[in-house]
């Protein structure tokens, strides 16, 4: 087990606005899809900046069940590192971090993909540029933010977070609030495997500020007591999204393909489980 670094600070400036982005999940073609869309431009040096100065923000789960999960973690290495870009915290982040530091972890849910693409990378590039690239993920992947909090003038007006966050743990820091800020309010494990989630969007009882998050995915952008679900499925054959604040516009591109390999998707899932 290596040193941990230190978590990257938890507040975004928004006075040029920002771009919100739901679970990619190695879905690098369409991620490059919605960058055009969203008016970012790829420059000499192989960044990607808006030319208002506005800042990508994504809601973790970058890697895992597609097919370019290498692809993405260079990509938010290179933009946060820049100053482009940030990222936070998410469960699969935090299992691919946690392998990466060498504790004993087992990939299943599509993690197993990320360490086949570090095999294939090892074969073309060599075990040294590995090496690098695996610690720079792990970096990156473990001083992610819990929840990122959103400034405009000096106010808070957002919130962005993986799979939720309870109102009285914005700006707060402890295992408790990681663990609902990668996972949402889990009352358990049912007897097919599968958590057991509470809706806790549902049971919110304010509506300020605005909570951005992922995870859970609905097969459109979802509006609930003053939060927005914004993980489309891509990876299942769904959408991904982007939200643009302050304009409060969603833009999405269609995935190219079902890439989990999954007959049932969680989509496939809420929709039989939602029918009227």
């Amino acid at each position: 087990m290596r040193h941990k670094p230190q978590t990257r600070s938890k507040i975004l400036n928004a006075d040029h606005g920002v771009d919100f982005v739901g679970d990619v999940h190695g879905c690098h073609e369409e991620f490059l899809e919605l960058l055009g869309l969203l008016g970012y431009e790829r420059g000499r040096d192989g960044t990607y900046r808006h030319p208002e100065g506005r800042k990508l923000l994504s809601l973790g789960d970058i890697t895992s069940r597609g097919p370019a999960s290498i692809a993405m973690l260079q990509f938010f290495i290179r933009h946060i590192n820049a100053g482009l870009a940030e990222m936070v915290d998410s469960n699969h982040g935090w299992k691919i971090a946690r392998w990466l530091d060498g504790r004993p972890v087992t990939l299943a849910h599509g993690d197993e993909k990320v360490d086949e693409e570090f095999r294939m990378f090892q074969q073309e590039f060599g075990p040294k540029k590995t090496s690098l690239l695996k610690e720079q993920s792990r970096r990156m992947l473990f001083s992610s933010p819990s929840h990122m909090m959103i400034r405009q003038k000096d106010k808070l007006v957002a919130v962005a977070v993986h799979a939720g966050i309870r109102d009285d743990y914005i700006g707060m820091e402890s295992p408790a609030v990681h663990t609902f800020c990668r996972y949402g309010d889990v009352a358990g494990i049912g007897p097919d495997g599968r958590p057991i989630r509470k809706d806790w969007a549902q049971e919110r009882k304010t509506d300020q500020p605005l909570i951005v998050w992922g995870h859970d995915p609905r097969p459109k952008p979802e509006r609930l007591n003053g939060t927005l679900n914004i993980d489309q499925g891509c990876v299942f054959g769904g959408m991904l999204t982007a939200y643009r604040f302050p304009e409060d516009e969603l833009l999405s591109v269609p995935a190219k393909k079902n890439y989990s390999g999954l007959e049932e998707t969680p989509l496939t899932r809420y929709l039989r489980e939602h029918q009227d």
